[in-house]
């Protein structure tokens, strides 16, 4: 092998060590596109796709979907992080699946409840997901919204004001557990509509 060819693989590798020392600093496994481009100062589309293709098919990086991405597989993800970042914007867990997680509901969820800007339906390996359409007023207010290795995600007294605002006649089987006072000052603070007497 010529000394340039070497000394080039070498560039090629120091490069990618870099690379993926920047994103260890992050401290974050799930990417868009977008967000390694501006970490690698990468403008040119097509370099970055060629680089994230060769990150990728040698086992550094793995794909999700177009312009999405993580340092490790699907299934060795967490499913709520999974699902906020895939949003590509402002997103919480809430509603069913915080009530469910926290006994309030028994009923098995098949997807995790999402709250952002948009109504979809939408699937990533295994997981499948549902964001409600929370109008901005309501959906950047914290109120409520607490962060949990990473990922916000509503309080129990936050679900259920966002359960209620989706639904008023939402029903609880463990209604006995829920402080109704708090809920109803934190349905004030945000701005809901009252649903509680």
């Amino acid at each position: 092998m010529s000394t340039e060819k070497s000394n080039a693989i070498l560039k090629q590798k120091s490069i990618g060590s870099r690379r993926f020392a920047q994103i260890a600093k992050l401290g974050q496994v799930i990417f868009h596109t977008k967000d390694l481009a501006n970490l690698w100062q990468i403008k040119n589309a097509n370099t970055l796709y060629v680089t994230l293709g060769r990150y990728a098919k040698s086992g550094l990086i793995f794909r999700i979907h177009k312009g999405f991405y993580a340092l490790k597989p699907i299934e060795k993800l967490d499913p709520y992080q999974l699902g906020v970042k895939a949003l590509s914007g402002y997103g919480y867990i809430s509603a069913e699946t915080v009530l469910a997680d926290n006994g309030i509901i028994f009923q098995s969820q098949p997807a995790i409840t999402l709250i952002s800007a948009h109504s979809k339906k939408f699937s990533i390996g295994l997981n499948q997901y549902r964001s409600r359409k929370l109008s901005d007023k309501f959906l950047y207010n914290s109120a409520g919204i607490i962060d949990q290795r990473g990922i916000k995600i509503a309080t129990v007294d936050r679900a259920i004001a966002d359960l209620l605002y989706f639904n008023s006649k939402a029903f609880f089987d463990a209604a006995n557990m829920i402080d109704w006072k708090k809920v109803k000052k934190l349905q004030e603070l945000i701005g809901y509509p009252k649903t509680l007497k």
